[in-house]
């Protein structure tokens, strides 16, 4: 990258110091308050796990979590059940990208549509709709008069791939997005067959992004709290030991421990998953000419019908969730009511304008954050902007679940000014804000890049200011970036459940805890219904966000 030019000395002398104080402010504050907010959290947990129990050094915790009798067990299950959802999810997810993007089977926009749902809601929603479906309760197990029982490991599998299963495909359809149709055209050319044109160009072009696919679910599959909570049983993996830790026996040294466990494979999955992108990116040319999609019986038909099934599980799973939140009584009493909207446990909807409020706040402050910080890093030289990458994007290793650990061990601090933001909407926001960050500064950094070099000098060169060149030559073209990162930031805060469980407090909690809350208390229709509004408000501002674009992408009347 090369730092952009400042202004001419001569014309530039009397803007200069508004103009540096302006840029080290762009870079200054946001870097402060990743120093804060991130890094200091996470020396934190580091510097406990290795606290022993009469305040010395060592390794004694270390020992002492491997000396518990169940902890091989724990782990072995965590990469257990990582490595089988992550098999599962690159073949399902390979298949359902390859149809969106190399065939013409109808039904596209649905699967598209279907794909979306998870991501409206909890991870813990699939979970549930798992048990309304096939639990002891389960209306399949009551109609059918089968007996399967859906916790524990295979129920823990299915409610993780359908978690993860979106995520590999987003990745797996870029990887085959970027394809170049001119080696199929060669192969042909040479008589090569379908299948022997499968197997030496689509496959092997599409190995980085099987690789980061594989990697992001591993990663998104043992880290995550919601499911194991819900739906997990007896098979305990890392991210309920983390919990049981802190939570059941307030042991924070040895939960710390356990939360350094489940930081190093991540770090490692997301470290590999970069190689491989930057790889994919790197073997990919401007000049490649789109694959063009075809119809083939032989391979569409079967592909078709594999792909509309895994759609018509994910949908009947997300739509069970919703419909048992207007039943009296799952699943003896089908009759249509509003009684489970009426939440009096666990606070009502209490959590849920705090969660909005929470939301608002991660946005607002995550998205004025980013831009200055990608701003600023669009004017450092080289060596300076990769470290201020390479700082923005480490968070994307750290689970969020050791993230909300450091919180506590930092911010639950009484007799300091920091101990003051414990159990405040605000450090809630940073929170979901800092699990977020390395996923909106990319994205910034994506946006800020389209903006045309040239036409900041031509601002900066007719005497204006670096804030004039700001109004009129990035905002125009940052605008779509910032709407999309601001409602990025604005989702995901709304359904993060992991990076907060730790931070709510008996006066302020959370929309997601308070489903997982109404569950545990055996209020599974009214955590549905819980649910439902979450996934109402997601949407809702999927759909605001997507006019907001559409109004600002319209060209302007002359």
């Amino acid at each position: 990258m090369t730092a952009l030019p400042f202004l001419p000395r001569a014309r530039s002398r009397r803007h200069a110091n508004p103009d540096r104080l302006f840029f080290l402010a762009c870079l200054v504050v946001p870097l402060a308050a990743l120093a804060l907010f991130f890094l200091y959290p996470l020396s934190q947990i580091v510097g406990r796990s290795l606290t022993e129990g009469d305040g010395s050094l060592g390794f004694g915790n270390y020992a002492g979590v491997f000396q518990l009798a169940h902890i091989p067990r724990v782990i072995g299950n965590s990469l257990l059940i990582g490595g089988v959802t992550t098999l599962v999810c690159v073949v399902l997810g390979f298949a359902i990208a390859f149809m969106l993007q190399r065939t013409k089977i109808p039904g596209k926009r649905l699967i598209r549509i279907i794909l979306i749902l998870p991501l409206l809601a909890p991870s813990l929603v699939q979970a549930l709709g798992l048990i309304f479906l096939f639990g002891r309760n389960g209306l399949i197990n009551k109609y059918l008069h089968l007996d399967i029982q859906i916790y524990g490991f295979w129920g823990l599998l299915i409610a993780n791939c359908m978690y993860a299963l979106p995520q590999a495909v987003m990745i797996l359809e870029t990887s085959l997005r970027r394809s170049d149709a001119r080696p199929y055209d060669a192969a042909l050319l040479l008589g090569a067959s379908r299948w022997r044109r499968f197997v030496d160009i689509t496959f092997p072009s599409a190995k980085f992004g099987l690789i980061s696919a594989a990697f992001v679910v591993f990663t998104v599959s043992v880290t995550d709290f919601g499911n194991a909570a819900v739906i997990g049983g007896s098979f305990q993996v890392l991210a309920m030991e983390i919990y049981t830790q802190v939570v059941g026996q307030m042991n924070f040294n040895m939960g710390a421990v356990v939360g350094i466990m489940l930081l190093l494979p991540t770090l490692l999955a997301i470290y590999i998953q970069r190689v491989a992108n930057q790889r994919q990116f790197g073997g990919s040319s401007e000049s490649a000419v789109p694959v063009a999609q075809d119809y083939v019986p032989l391979r569409d038909l079967p592909l078709g019908l594999v792909v509309h099934a895994i759609g018509l599980v994910v949908f009947a799973v997300v739509a069970t969730v919703v419909y048992a939140s207007f039943v009296k009584l799952w699943p003896y009493r089908l009759d249509f009511t509003l009684a489970n909207y009426d939440i009096s446990m666990a606070g009502g909807y209490d959590s849920l304008w705090s969660t909005l409020l929470i939301s608002l706040e991660t946005a607002a402050i995550g998205t004025l954050s980013l831009f200055l910080l990608a701003l600023a890093q669009r004017r450092l030289g080289p060596v300076a902007a990769r470290v201020v990458y390479f700082l923005a994007i480490v968070p994307v290793g750290v689970p969020g679940l050791v993230l909300g650990l450091s919180y506590v061990l930092s911010f639950n601090v009484s007799g300091s000014m920091l101990g003051a933001l414990y159990g405040s909407a605000f450090l809630i926001a940073i929170c979901n804000f800092y699990h977020y960050h390395s996923q909106g500064f990319l994205t910034m950094v994506t946006g800020i890049r389209a903006v045309p070099k040239s036409l900041e000098e031509t601002v900066t060169c007719m005497g204006g200011s670096n804030l004039h060149a700001l109004r009129d030559a990035v905002m125009p073209v940052m605008t779509p970036t910032l709407v999309s990162v601001f409602f990025f930031l604005f989702m995901r805060a709304m359904v993060t459940l992991s990076a907060v469980i730790f931070l709510v407090t008996p006066s302020m909690t959370v929309a997601a805890v308070t489903v997982m809350r109404l569950d545990q208390g055996g209020k599974s229709t009214q955590a549905a219904a819980f649910s439902v509004c979450i996934m109402a408000t997601v949407l809702a501002a999927t759909l605001v966000m997507h006019a907001i674009l559409a109004l600002v992408g319209r060209p302007k009347a002359r």
